[in-house]
C-alpha cells in the first residue's frame, strides 16, 4: 500500500511542477523579441557610424587623389 501512495504522491508532484513551469514560463516582458527603450536612437547612430566608416574606407581605396 505504501509503493502506491508514493507514486500517487509522485506522480501529483510532478504534474505540479509540469503546470508551474509551463505557467512561468510565459512571461511576456521576458520575451527576446520586446526592446529597450531609446533603441530607435541608438541603431541610428550606429547606422551613421556604419556608414561613414564604409565611406571612409572607399575614399582609402579610391584612386582619385593618386
Amino acid at each position: 500500500m505504501r509503493r502506491g501512495l508514493r507514486r500517487a504522491v509522485a506522480a501529483v508532484a510532478l504534474a505540479a511542477l509540469a503546470v508551474l513551469t509551463t505557467s512561468c514560463g510565459q512571461d511576456d516582458a521576458a520575451t527576446p523579441s520586446s526592446t529597450p527603450s531609446g533603441y530607435a536612437g541608438m541603431k541610428q547612430k550606429v547606422d551613421a557610424a556604419e556608414s561613414a566608416a564604409a565611406a571612409a574606407d572607399s575614399d582609402a581605396t579610391s584612386d582619385a587623389d593618386r
